[in-house]
């Protein structure tokens, strides 16, 4: 899978997104709206860590799908 599948698939995947990253709101996951970056944003934002630790979640979690 590719990051192209996941912004196309972001609704079914927004269940696995609140699982990993329950401090996120669902406010929050509709306006990543599949975008890899705005997800790396929010995670930094609601959790309070760097951007790098936000985007090795987020490479962590795509992996796993």
């Amino acid at each position: 899978m590719n990051w192209d599948q996941i912004e196309g698939k972001w609704k079914q995947l927004r269940g696995s997104v609140k699982q990993q990253w329950g401090q996120l709101t669902d406010d929050d996951i509709d306006r990543v709206d599949g975008s890899r970056d705005k997800l790396v944003g929010k995670i930094q934002e609601a959790y309070g860590i760097e951007r790098e630790e936000a985007d090795r979640q987020v490479s962590q979690w795509f992996d796993r799908l």
